[in-house]
């Protein structure tokens, strides 16, 4: 495992910033334990809370009490980070704890960068990189689903189904390669059936940790869909109906909506990130102009589109997206049209079948077809809704994984056409080692540094 990168002691505020009840100061390193004996004027005993008073460390005052609290310290390896930690935790305003952060600092501590405490627990060999990212993930969970899929994350679930896939792999390499380094053995160990059989179970293995962890990320991320269509045809109404609540102004006046309007919900455990804007048409008013540029950026970033048409119109899709976005329709992201106000257009409302883009018929006035098109909006991104098995992850996870099953199908075409074992253990090296950077077995110092930067400082 990777020893810390320093023997610095390092300090930060943990909680977050503003007044609350409660402020957390926490120390990692080899002087915390000195450090919290001269705060509190003793070092209290391992791993119980103490009361105690904190104070001030400036020879201009020495012994002014800051603050009272508890005071509390774990001694290394038996800690988060594996080093010898200390908190204080005492009145949550932003100016007592940063004078007793300031104390601390003068005690020989310095500041930490972001994610540094978890960054000391990964190299410290307590947690692995799935495990840490999950910390973070756990924090800016955006709905109830994706924080207990942190959690599971952050307790090993995404690891351990990872080590499985590893074990497997591993025992695998060490099968081909005995049989490469001993030729003169009588068995030709390449022909025997169980080594493709291996292969196999390890590639279904593999697909289904891969199904979970798309989910995870999906879960953890969610969805930004961005409504569009020409002025009044109901964007607002259905983006209201939607988010269950009136986030927009609706009225009978084209044009309502002149800038972006954002909402989030959650679709049955799936973040929806809506963006609601301008209609799209040709207008002298300056400010229109205006929230209809605004409105293509929206559209070119959108991870799904739904263009909405009064169905009660005279004009087609087609003839819609032609006037819309003409050019730039070849850029436009994935799509789905929204057939709104069918209660006065006679359109039956749900899935409408045998058009060339998805289509949904919706009233969103009346409510007709909405479930459909919130069936519809998890199936374009392949949700598979709430499992007792999840777990978060993300998509640099996605992407290893990919890389794994790639390295695996060409070992298993070595293997299968031409009996090339060398060839074989290359690509299950290389799968090993795309499956390695998931849990930080093998990570670039770069990728480390872009991990835990994204952390709180405190963290």
């Amino acid at each position: 495992m990777h020893p810390a990168a320093d023997t610095d002691t390092i300090a930060a505020i943990a909680t977050a910033p503003g007044r609350g009840g409660i402020g957390v100061i926490r120390i990692s390193g080899p002087a915390a334990g000195r450090i919290l004996a001269a705060v509190c004027g003793a070092l209290p005993p391992p791993r119980q809370a103490t009361l105690t008073d904190f104070r001030e460390h400036d020879p201009a005052a020495p012994g002014t009490v800051l603050d009272r609290g508890i005071a509390l310290y774990f001694a290394g390896p038996h800690s988060f980070t594996g080093e010898d930690v200390a908190e204080l935790q005492g009145h949550g305003g932003p100016v007592v704890l940063d004078l007793l952060l300031q104390s601390v600092l003068r005690h020989g501590a310095r500041l930490a960068r972001p994610g540094e405490f978890s960054e000391r627990a990964f190299l410290n060999g307590k947690i692995d990189l799935a495990q840490a990212e999950a910390i973070a993930d756990l924090i800016d969970s955006s709905t109830a689903h994706a924080a207990r899929n942190a959690m599971r994350s952050l307790q090993g679930a995404f690891s351990e189904r990872i080590h499985e896939l590893l074990r497997e792999l591993v025992s695998l390499r060490v099968f081909v390669e005995a049989s490469i380094d001993f030729p003169e053995e009588e068995v030709d160990f390449l022909a025997d059936a169980q080594v493709a059989k291996r292969l196999e179970t390890l590639l279904v293995q593999l697909a289904s940790v891969r199904e979970t962890a798309r989910n995870g990320v999906l879960v953890r991320e969610g969805m930004t869909l961005v409504l569009t269509g020409k002025p009044n045809a109901g964007k607002s109404s259905v983006m209201n109906a939607l988010a269950g609540r009136d986030t927009a102004i609706v009225t009978a006046v084209p044009g309502t909506t002149r800038d972006i309007l954002r909402e989030q919900i959650a679709l049955d455990g799936l973040p929806l990130h809506i963006i609601d804007t301008a209609g799209l048409h040709d207008s002298p008013d300056t400010v229109e102009q205006e929230g209809i540029r605004r409105a293509r950026q929206e559209i070119e970033r959108a991870d799904h589109l739904l263009l909405v048409i009064d169905s009660t119109g005279e004009q087609d899709a087609d003839t819609i997206l032609q006037q819309s976005f003409g050019e730039m329709r070849a850029r436009l992201p994935a799509m789905s049209i929204v057939m709104n106000k069918c209660d006065l257009s006679g359109l039956a409302p749900g899935t409408v079948h045998d058009t060339p883009i998805p289509t949904v018929a919706v009233s969103a006035l009346t409510g007709a077809g909405m479930n459909a098109l919130r069936e519809h909006l998890k199936h374009v991104v392949g949700y598979q809704g709430i499992s007792g098995g999840d777990f978060s992850a993300r998509r640099r996870h996605l992407d290893a994984l990919d890389r794994t099953e790639a390295a695996l199908f060409a070992g298993a075409v070595q293997l299968r056409e031409f009996a090339a074992g060398e060839l074989l253990a290359e690509h299950l090296r290389l799968a090993q080692h795309s499956l390695g950077e998931i849990t930080g077995e093998f990570s670039a110092d770069d990728l480390l540094g872009r991990i835990f930067t994204s952390f709180c400082i405190g963290k």
